[in-house]
């Protein structure tokens, strides 16, 4: 779906009248747009506060296809900044022939898509990493995850404007809030392959400078006024409250691309320096309800949770499992949503429990024929979990 192009120049009038106060209790004033979540908090499982980390509940993350903003997971390593939309400006250099800087009255007058795509946390579902052998970071259980419309121009279409050299290789981000680490601070940064950054067919999304997220300006705590979102990389690399774009022959030295964001069996500094930085998510799956510690009645109950593709295009879900008696027999689910390569996978099964289910497991098969693994190997970061989910039950 593509709409016409538009200027999005977001002034306080605008955004108090698509954000309705008793929706989310908001308020904008002189350009500034402060945190949505405080008023609902109770709808989210809360890591931390400063800064925002959190995740929804489970029964509420699978109701719809399209994620609610407010039971959309928060990802953040610095304080949620406060941008003033009148003065924000977007710079756009490297190895570019014409450089640029843009106004949200200028991004908004290239043309605007819409893409649908799961973003989700490298570290979603840490915990279970942590039950073989304690990692540090946010305990996310498996709601680090959510699906949205998002609206905005292409990546790909704002590069061309620049004038990409031959010498580009890959593509640079920058956000606007202030990460203090190591007794330092500096920017959440990202990066992705120039390849990926320059896709522009509808089928197969780049990247997407988004600016609306479900219909309505983002929320200050994912990433207003303007966020990246790369469908099916990894949520690290769809940089919030993007202030700044580079072209360049090599992935950004940022901490959270050199350092952070990779896989790594103990992490010492030799096997940080010699990793590739992660892009894709692996294929995987959960259940979401019944949750964990539910007490079930012999019969019959309904489960019913998410699947997510490997971020490969042309590759989605093919099939849903889940198993009552530790995996000796399997009922296949049914598929409940679109089916996409960039999207998450809703499925239900109604299945027979009785004294002796202990637990229930689900896993996933994706159009390649490619299942789940059962078991995964753990790293030091607790990235990627993605093995057969178990939820004990009673």
């Amino acid at each position: 779906m593509k709409h016409s192009p538009v200027a999005l120049l977001i002034n306080r009038r605008t955004l108090l009248r698509q954000w309705s106060a008793g929706a989310v209790g908001l308020m904008f004033v002189s350009g500034k747009l402060p945190s949505a979540l405080a008023a609902d908090e109770s709808r989210l499982l809360v890591h931390s506060k400063a800064p925002m980390n959190a995740e929804p509940l489970l029964p509420d993350l699978v109701r719809s296809w399209v994620t609610p903003v407010e039971s959309f997971f928060i990802r953040s390593h610095g304080n949620t900044p406060e941008i003033n939309a009148d003065s924000f400006r977007l710079s756009v250099d490297g190895l570019v022939e014409t450089p640029l800087t843009l106004s949200l009255a200028e991004l908004g007058r290239f043309e605007q898509h819409a893409v649908t795509a799961t973003l989700t946390c490298a570290g979603n579902r840490r915990s279970e990493h942590s039950r073989i052998k304690p990692v540090k970071g946010v305990q996310w259980r498996e709601g680090a995850i959510g699906n949205a419309k998002w609206h905005g121009a292409r990546l790909s279409d704002v590069l061309k404007k620049t004038g990409v050299r031959a010498e580009a290789k890959h593509v640079w981000f920058e956000g606007l809030d202030a990460v203090e680490d190591g007794g330092k601070t500096f920017a959440f940064g990202g990066s992705i392959p120039l390849e990926k950054a320059l896709l522009d067919r509808d089928a197969i999304p780049g990247a997407l400078l988004a600016t609306t997220m479900n219909d309505k300006p983002l929320t200050a705590d994912h990433g207003f006024p303007v966020r990246m979102v790369v469908p099916g990389y990894i949520g690290a690399r769809s940089v919030k409250w993007l202030s700044k774009i580079v072209v360049s022959d090599r992935p950004s030295p940022n901490h959270f691309v050199a350092d952070v964001y990779k896989l790594v069996d103990e992490g010492t500094l030799l096997e940080v320096a010699e990793n590739a930085p992660i892009y894709r998510m692996p294929l995987n799956s959960a259940i979401c309800t019944p949750t964990a510690g539910a007490a079930l009645k012999p019969g019959r109950v309904e489960v019913a949770g998410y699947a997510l593709p490997p971020g490969v295009p042309g590759v989605s879900i093919r099939k849903v499992e889940v198993s009552a008696d530790q995996g000796r027999s399997w009922s296949e689910a049914k598929l409940t949503s679109p089916a996409s390569e960039f999207c998450w996978q809703l499925w239900s099964v109604d299945i027979a429990v009785n004294s002796a289910t202990k637990e229930l497991i689900v896993r996933a098969i994706d159009s390649r024929g490619e299942a789940q693994p059962e078991t995964v190997r753990w790293n030091a970061k607790g990235y990627l979990f993605n093995g057969w989910h178990h939820v004990p039950v009673k």
